[in-house]
């Protein structure tokens, strides 16, 4: 299983679902989908897997239950690395992301105690630097608007205090390149890249 690229077609696909999210649209083209869309998200991952362990495609079903969006299905493909690491295919080209986008209640505490702490909060606010010396963005999710309680608030890392989750992301737009195997250098470019905020994520967090 060699993985070659995307064609065209493949974000066409989604510009035609994002028009047209119907069971309609999707039953027609599910061939489609399976063979030059699935497919090579599938022959990529098999391709990261040495270096970065197995992976995961996610089902194209949203989860309408507690949604006032009743459409079916999801204009983006994803898939998710077991060591670590997000990839999506949309109609606007290829994205990668890396990193803890939602912390839990026991995560949140030690990575607020690492943050705070000179030693590793200065090696955190390097790591970020060095990141964003290249293409890679670094963003927070979940941010409050000021200091967590029990934290001052000219705290001098307090920015990275007030986020619960801290990820990179990069984004490519659509190109000839995504139609070859230059789509996974891109992504093992930026999973490397990368590697430095995940590895403290899991020493200084923990999954």
């Amino acid at each position: 299983m060699t993985f070659r690229g995307w064609p065209v077609e493949a974000l066409e696909f989604y510009e035609g679902l994002a028009a047209d999210n119907s069971k309609t649209y999707w039953t027609a083209r599910r061939e489609f989908y399976e063979e030059h869309v699935r497919g090579p998200m599938l022959e990529l991952l098999a391709a990261l897997e040495p270096e970065f362990g197995p992976g995961k495609v996610f089902r194209p079903y949203r989860d309408v239950r507690f949604s006032k969006d009743k459409t079916p299905y999801k204009t983006h493909l994803g898939a998710w690395l077991e060591a670590g690491g997000y990839i999506q295919l949309s109609a606007d080209g290829l994205a990668a992301g890396c990193g803890m986008y939602q912390l839990d209640g026991e995560q949140l505490q030690r990575y607020r105690r690492a943050v705070a702490d000179d030693k590793t909060g200065e090696e955190l606010t390097g790591i970020i630097a060095s990141i964003e010396g290249g293409p890679i963005r670094v963003h927070g999710h979940g941010s409050l608007k000021s200091a967590p309680r029990g934290f001052a608030k000219d705290h001098p890392r307090v920015d990275l205090l007030r986020h619960k989750g801290l990820t990179t992301w990069q984004e490519w737009q659509p190109a000839a390149w995504l139609g070859t195997n230059k789509a996974q250098t891109r992504v093992t470019a930026f999973l490397r890249a990368s590697r430095p905020l995940k590895d403290w994520l899991d020493t200084h967090v923990g999954r």
